[in-house]
């Protein structure tokens, strides 16, 4: 469970957003451990500003933010992955030899994955038959989210694209850095059991006055202001008449925002948008008079559409959604969201009659998993 800090009373006037609430979510040590166990006797010795720093630098972590699904609807699960591989490493050997470097194959049913990369990448497979690498770096080409409609079912795999950093290309001893957030987003359940899909979204430059209408599909604009201040990635939603174009049947923004440092950044939120969550990933921030630490989670209020925010100490990069509540009964088990525990044990039976395909090991070859996904179709 997270940690929930005092916080004034909400200062939102009949048009601003306020802090409702602020939380701090465990950090968990992996990836690798020692790194992590490290870290965390660096915050309670230098402080948890220190060791968030170290963080960014090092990785070693990785923080759930286990959402409310019910007050935080329609956002389920967010989670925030912070680690490095170094093949100088020699826990790395023995680890991966029971513990493997990345996500096996697991089935979801009714809702959709957001899996926003930030450093290094990731490679997926899947029960449709779709492999995709996807990632921050340059081999990425920019394509660097992955949009994932579980629908009625999906199995896939999303392993750690492990490949030198650029300042270690070419050297003997090297480490790979990987971040990512990840979010689950609910679906209405008129949708919740259609086709399942997986598609990547690439990173798209674009001027402050760009029309909508000629921004690519699968693309995330990225729009630079106040000579180059701040920078918001739109991975959904609509920032300042600029919309991102994926296709989501649930009402939601997700922006990324960069702030350099003492810079302000003002977005109107829609007023259908009750939940509006921000989670600061690097540097502080302030929203009215409260002044928010790295890697803390604020729960703003519900009500008005203006939302400013400043950077305080030096750069600030933060995390912001906000969405429609779906109003609708919710069950969420292991990797399943539905409606009620029946559904839920029902997409269970699902996959155990391998319906969403048969799992496999995250050891075959492109080509024996290609050949056991032909044995093993989804019916989806």
């Amino acid at each position: 469970m997270g940690e929930t800090i005092p916080s004034p009373p909400p200062q939102a006037s009949s048009t601003q957003r306020g802090v409702a609430r602020i939380e701090k979510f465990a950090r968990l040590p992996v990836w690798p451990v020692w790194q992590g166990v490290f870290l965390f006797f660096a915050s309670k010795i230098f402080g948890e500003e220190v060791a968030a720093g170290w963080e960014n630098r090092i990785g070693g972590r990785v923080c759930p933010n286990f959402l409310t699904a019910e007050a935080t609807s329609p956002f389920v699960l967010l989670v925030h992955h912070r680690h490095s591989f170094s093949n100088w490493d020699p826990v790395k050997y023995i680890q991966q030899t029971f513990f493997p470097e990345g996500f096996p194959s697991h089935p979801h049913r009714g809702f959709i994955t957001v899996t926003y990369c930030l450093k290094g990448g990731m490679v997926h497979r899947d029960s449709l038959g779709i492999k995709q690498s996807y990632g921050a770096e340059k081999r990425h080409d920019s394509k660097h989210v992955q949009w994932l409609t579980a629908g009625a079912g999906i199995q896939h795999e999303e392993m750690w694209d492990i490949e030198p950093d650029t300042q270690d290309e070419g050297k003997l001893l090297w480490s790979s850095s990987q971040e990512l957030y990840q979010l689950w987003i609910n679906m209405p359940s008129d949708y919740k059991m259609s086709k399942p899909n997986a598609e990547l979204l690439e990173a798209y430059p674009v001027a402050s006055s760009t029309s909508s209408s000629t921004i690519p599909d699968n693309t995330t604009p990225v729009v630079k202001e106040n000579n180059d201040a701040t920078t918001t990635t739109v991975v959904a939603g609509i920032y300042k008449g600029i919309r991102a174009p994926i296709d989501c049947p649930t009402n939601v923004s997700m922006m990324r925002v960069q702030l350099s440092k003492d810079s302000s950044w003002t977005h109107n939120i829609p007023s259908s948008h009750e939940t509006a969550i921000i989670y600061v990933r690097n540097g502080s921030i302030q929203i009215g008079t409260q002044r928010i630490p790295p890697h803390y989670t604020v729960y703003l209020t519900s009500q008005g559409e203006e939302l400013s925010i400043q950077s305080l100490e030096g750069e600030a990069d933060i995390l912001l959604l906000s969405g429609e509540p779906l109003r609708e009964p919710i069950a969420s088990q292991g990797s399943m969201v539905m409606n009620t525990q029946p559904e839920i044990q029902q997409a269970y039976l699902d996959y155990q009659l391998g319906k969403m395909g048969l799992p496999w090991s995250e050891k075959l070859s492109d080509e024996e998993w290609q050949q056991h996904v032909k044995r093993n179709p989804s019916l989806y």
